[in-house]
This record gives structure tokens, sequence and C-alpha cells, in this order.
């Protein structure tokens, strides 16, 4: 079960520390713990990063990936402030250099792109309630990978959501299907790849 903590300010959420290394999201003006990974989730999280990096490298992009360390907010449309940290975040490096003196949380503009890796219990949170929200922030793209064997629902593979005209298009890629990027056009990267990083 994941510990919660109500009533939470944006602004009190960054200054929030329990004194562990324990992160937290926001949500709805709630604290909501965020358990560690477990192995496949991490490996496939770290096995992303890499590629991202190389292929920013690779295309001479002024682009940073970060690992678990970036916040997006999310404006609270009547409801109060959510903050989401995404398993892989994409940015720029002025939104990266920006970031170095305060709280790693992205509140003015987008990423380029951020990646979730589905867990058990975050299944639904992540296909249906963190697409609305990263929508509405306009993140231009928005994957999930759902690597859990047995789910008829969400069956292996790779789901790229991509902001047009301010709405999110799916495309789901399995097996060998190449993954589709307008972020990174060029990537040679199938399903089946990170799924079995």
């Amino acid at each position: 079960m994941r510990a919660t903590i109500a009533n939470v300010s944006f602004e009190e959420y960054l200054k929030f520390c329990d004194g562990t290394d324990k992160r937290y999201e926001l949500v709805d003006g709630e604290l909501v713990e965020m358990p560690p990974a477990r192995g496949k989730h991490a490996d496939i999280t770290d096995a992303f990063n890499d590629i991202f990096k190389v292929e920013i490298k690779r295309l001479g992009k002024d682009w940073i990936s970060r690992h678990s360390s970036i916040g997006v907010m999310v404006p609270g449309v009547g409801r109060r402030a959510t903050s989401r940290i995404p398993d892989i975040c994409v940015v720029t490096a002025s939104q990266w250099q920006e970031l170095q003196n305060q709280f790693a949380v992205l509140v003015d503009s987008p990423p380029l792109l951020v990646v979730e890796v589905v867990s058990e219990g975050t299944k639904i949170i992540d296909h249906r309630r963190k697409r609305a929200e990263y929508n509405v922030v306009e993140i231009p793209e928005y994957w999930v990978v759902d690597f859990i064997e047995n789910d008829p629902k969400y069956p292996l593979g790779v789901t790229v959501f991509t902001l047009v005209d301010r709405f999110y298009e799916q495309a789901v890629f399995w097996g060998n299907d190449r993954i589709i990027s307008q972020i990174f056009p060029e990537l040679t990267l199938t399903a089946n790849q990170v799924l079995l990083a």
C-alpha cells in the first residue's frame, strides 16, 4: 500500500522532506509515496535512458535524458496541484540548466518526451490519468511501456502518444514493430528490444 499525506500545496511539496530517501509525487494535493521499482522495471527504464542518451549524442541535440529525477507540474484545473516524476524525462539543455539551483520540477515548459514503465498498481494511472495530465501540459510525446505478462487489457508493448493539435494520438508497437517517434525519428528500436532489456 502506498503511503499518502493529504492537503499539501505545490509550494509545500517542493519543500517537503521526511528525513528519508523516499520519493513522493503530488497527486491532487496528496503526497503519494513512490515505492522502489522492481528489477525488470528498473532494467527497462535504464535501457531507455541509455538508448536516449546515445541517440541524443548521435543526433547532436542539445538535450538531456534523466531517469526518475525531473518532476512535471500539472496545473490544478478545478483540483489541487499535481506533480509527477516520470520514469524517463527528456528535456532541453536550457530547461535542465534552469533546474540546477532549484527543485527539479518543470513548471512553465513541458519536457520533450516522458516515459512511464507500468507497474502492477499503476496500469490504469499510466494509461488514463497520466495521459490526460501530460496532454494538459502539452508534452509532445508520452510513452507507456507494458511489460507485465498475462494482462489481456494491456498486452506487452510500447504505446506512444503523440501530441497533434493539442490532443494525443495513440500508436501501439508490439514484438518486432519499430517504435515510431517524432522526437527521435531515426531511432531503430523495436518493442521487443526494450521489453527484453
